[in-house]
This record gives structure tokens, sequence and C-alpha cells, in this order.
């Protein structure tokens, strides 16, 4: 059942699931939707999306990419990167980017260049995407620590953090660059847009290893003092933070301490929750297994945390980094997941249990961002964690594309093969598969989404569902057309037609355009079918192969 393929492009072992063999069975699945039982508003938590090297978004692929984000929610996409006051000349590299926006002359005064941070920014706004802007990291003329600068990361080795990740030796010109910097932003894109965005502090400044150089208390100063800055160029700014990592700490808690004596505003609250996926070995096979209940877990410690504090808990919340795990640009088997459809099926079942937990702390929770972008002339499917490859769409994107097409009001669901979420969070989905779905009701327009999630990336049989559709509308007296979009092994995945074709390290034109066709959005049949509805009821049976997810959308005849 399973084939080693030699990636030869970045010298890895790629491991694929095989089809599911013939002579599995499928399994039954009862699905329901009762259309008269509505609940929330649809919070399109989605469309948050991050990546560490800003300058990727400025070239060819990372203005395609960004096109098709905004595309999806046209300026209600919003993008957080690193590096977006960090010192250098633009040229990009793993874990690295620069836009040298502030130096200083001779005698020590301010230069402030926003050339490179424009172009940036420019080029999120042509496509319909907005700031999440992450004010950081510390230009090398006001870091107490600046040789050497730049950090020598590569996949598996090198050191992160330099001078680029310490403290200013002058608080001052800091909160002023950070005025100076909002200020040039109102006047270029205009008071009501700017007002718009998000402006948090640096990046998991709980991780001093990696990101801080500073203490704890310097990092609440470095926050307070760019707010402070936000805040006197732009008094309506929308300011939070701390967007620190899921580390299982009480670095959240500190932070709404700190700010509630310190007189901080916080209009929003951030963190970071990541899964833990590890190579399983079967003896002379071996598999990727992921980690979603960590992943979760490590949501609702910052959840609970929030919760407890009766000045914050109203607040609204962003997990500013959500992903399977945490490095994006790190290559090896065990993200062996990332170009098929274990990622895309791992995203679906997350989203809806991250948001479930919030709900059950009776939160708000605002955006789930996905640190994943793109990587430039990298060699096609590289094992990076991102959304689209040499500037092919991967399965994961098309998961968004289906998330997009979910609004309204949800309506409620129920499976017979639904992991429960404490079971998710306690043991993730390592036995029985999770086969479940969210719906939504716009008018009327029904979008039902439906997975085929298991942890474990192994081939399994399909999932032989029978969903019935209850009380649905007067609209639908005639019966209903049906739009059955689908993201698995056949369909909406450009790797697996790069496999097929022998996974070529330099594809021709005609085979480049085969992999653009096989990554458009499909659907099972070239146009929507009927569906027959007998007093207001509709039932539609289907099969849905293990990872894979289905986005039915009925409109009445």
């Amino acid at each position: 059942m399973w084939k080693r393929l030699s990636g030869a492009a970045v010298g890895l072992v790629i491991l694929t699931t095989a089809p599911a063999l013939a002579q599995d069975p499928s399994f039954p699945v009862a699905l329901a939707v009762d259309v008269s039982r509505s609940g929330e508003t649809v919070k399109p938590v989605w469309r948050f999306f991050g990546a560490d090297e800003p300058n990727y978004a400025t070239m060819k692929d990372g203005r395609a990419t960004l096109a098709t984000l905004g595309g999806l929610a046209p300026d209600h996409v919003f993008f957080r990167t690193h590096n977006l006051l960090t010192s250098g000349d633009g040229t990009p590299a793993l874990k690295w980017g620069s836009t040298n926006v502030y130096t200083e002359d001779a005698a020590g005064r301010p230069v402030y260049d926003w050339t490179i941070v424009d172009r940036i920014f420019d080029t999120y706004r042509a496509r319909g995407v907005k700031p999440y802007v992450e004010i950081g990291f510390m230009p090398e003329a006001l870091s107490t620590s600046p040789r050497p600068y730049q950090h020598d990361f590569r996949p598996g080795s090198g050191a992160l953090r330099t001078g680029w990740a310490f403290p200013p030796k002058d608080y001052g010109k800091w909160e002023e660059l950070v005025y100076q910097w909002v200020r040039h932003c109102v006047e270029r894109y205009g008071r009501a847009e700017v007002a718009s965005w998000y402006f948090e502090t640096w990046n998991e400044a709980n991780l001093p290893q990696y990101y801080w150089g500073g203490t704890r208390e310097e990092f609440f100063l470095l926050h307070d003092t760019a707010i402070k800055g936000v805040r006197r160029a732009l008094p309506e700014a929308r300011v939070g933070g701390p967007d620190g990592a899921g580390a299982g700490d009480q670095f959240i808690t500190a932070f709404m301490e700190h700010a509630k004596a310190a007189g901080t505003p916080v209009d929003f609250l951030s963190f970071h929750a990541k899964g833990s996926p590890k190579v399983i070995a079967q003896g002379d096979t071996s598999h990727v297994r992921m980690g979603v209940a960590t992943h979760l877990k490590a949501a609702d410690h910052e959840f609970a945390q929030i919760a407890a504090d009766p000045v914050f808990r109203g607040k609204p919340i962003i997990i500013g980094e959500s992903d399977p795990e945490g490095c994006a640009a790190c290559q090896g088997p065990a993200n062996a997941y990332r170009n098929g459809t274990m990622y895309s099926s791992y995203t679906a079942a997350s989203f809806p249990r991250l948001q479930a937990l919030a709900r059950r702390r009776s939160l708000d929770l605002e955006g789930v961002l996905t640190w994943a972008f793109e990587f430039e002339d990298q060699p096609y499917f590289a094992g990076f964690r991102q959304l689209t490859s040499a500037g092919i769409d991967l399965p994961v994107m098309n998961v968004f594309k289906l998330f997009s097409k979910m609004s309204g009001t949800y309506v409620a669901t129920t499976s017979d093969h639904e992991a429960t979420l404490d079971d998710m969070m306690s043991d993730g989905v390592r036995g029985a598969p999770d086969v479940a779905s969210v719906a939504t009701r716009d008018g009327d327009r029904l979008s039902i989404m439906v997975w085929h999630y298991h942890d474990d990336d192994l081939a399994g049989p399909d999932a032989k569902v029978s969903l019935d559709v209850n009380h649905l509308p007067k609209a639908f007296a005639h019966g209903a057309r049906l739009t059955h979009y689908r993201v698995d092994r056949d369909h909406s995945n450009a790797y697996a037609a790069w496999l097929r074709m022998g996974s070529p390290i330099a594809p021709t034109e005609a085979q480049r355009q085969t992999l653009i066709d096989a990554a458009r959005l499909a659907t099972l049949d070239p146009s929507p079918s009927a569906v027959a509805v007998k007093r207001g009821d509709a039932r539609i049976d289907f099969e849905l192969p293990r990872q894979g997810v289905s986005l039915l959308v009925l409109t009445p005849d």
C-alpha cells in the first residue's frame, strides 16, 4: 500500500498514501443536516495567512498566490509577515527578508526609506489583501547586539537568533520609527484603510532561543512603545498581541496583566498553536502520523487563560499562526504530508474544532491564521509548508476555496462517524476515522462541507456517505440542483498528477499545463445535477475517499 518516492530535487524521501485497494470495503456513514435549526452567523476565520519571507510577495509566484487569496474574499483577507522592519536590500532567503526602512546617518540621526515596504503593501492591496502588520524585526542600526545581523538558517541547521532579534538601543527612536511608518501608511493608503488593518508587535517573544534576545520585561516595553507610536499616528488603529508561541506557558496571562497595569490598549488578543506530526516506522515501511491533539490542546491552553480574565475574555481572538507543525521552511520525512491531501483534510477537520473550543469557553474567535504562503524559485513540490508550489495551487489551497463558499448562518449537522471534540483533544484521530460536516445557509443556498480525516497517512477504505437534508425551505419545492466540489486523490490535486507523470524536476510546458489544470478546484460532475426533494427532505449518496473533502452546494431547481 505504500510507495517510496525519491524527492531527488531536494534529497528527501517523500512518503505518499496509495489509493485504497480494490478489496477494501467502504464503510457506511450517516450524515444529517437540519436546515430549520440555524445557529450563529458564519465568521470567516480562515481568511488570515502569513509567512516569514516578506519579499516573496512581490515576486512572480508570490503575486499570483496573493491574487488567489485576495480573490477568495476581496478586501477581507489579511496577511501577516515577519521582517517588515529588518535591515537589508530586500533579497529573500528562507526565514528571512528585509525592507531597510531604518538606517542612521553619521551623526546618528534616523533615515527612513519606505520604498521596499511600500512595494510589499502595494502588492497586497492591488490584489484585495490587507496587512496584518507585525511590527518587527529590529533594524541593524537600532539593535543592542547587531553583529552578526542576518542569520544563517538552513533546513536542518543554522542559528536563527542573531542581531535582528534584540531589543532597541533607544526605545524613543523605536517608537518614532513606528510612528513615522504608520503616519506614512495613512498618507499613502488613507486613514480609513489603515484603521481596518491589525497591528501587533514582534513574533513569539516567549521563545528566546529563536525570536527574542531580551527579557520578558524588555519585550513588554518594546510592545508598549510600538503601540504608543501606532496610536500617536492613528488613534483609532486596531492594536493587539502578543502573538506568542503556544508553548504551554503563562505568557499570554502575563501579557494581559502587564497591559492592564500599564494601560496599554488591546483591541484583540493573539497567540499561536501548532500540531506535531511524526514518522511512524512499521517494519520496512513508515508513514506520517499527524498531531491534531497537540494542536487543539495548545489552542485550548491559551483559550483557558483568556477566558479566566474578566477584562479580556470578551476581546476578539486571532490564532496568529495555526498549523500542523511549527516550521514552514523546514523539510524532512515528518513533513511529507504537505503536498497532498493529508494537509487539506487536516485543515478541513481542524478549523471547526478550533471554533468549537472557543465557543465552549464563550470566546470570540475572529481569525485562524495559516502560516503558509509560497517559496519562490524552489523545486516543484519541494516539501515546504505552502499553499502553492512553483505557482501551482496545492490541495490545501482548494480547501480554502471551499471555505470561501460558505456564508450566512450555520445550520445543524450530525454524523455517526464524527470524532468528538474531547476525543480529538485526548487521542487525536487514531482509531476510527473522523467523517463529519459543517453546513451553512445563505438565503436559498445551502453549503455542506464533509471531510474524511485520519491522523495516520495510510490508505483506507472510502466512506459510503448517506446524507439526509431535512426541512429545506419552500423554494426547493420543485427540487434542487447540486454542485459537488471535491478535493481528494483524484480531484483538485496537482501533486497526484505530478507523481503520475513521474515526478519531473523540470516539467515541460505541456506538463506544467497539465499540473495547472489538475490544481483547479474540481466538481464531480461537469454541471449541477438534479436532486429530488420530497416534503422538504432530500437524500444524497456519495463515496468520500480517505483524506477527501467535499463541498455540496444545493440551490433551488
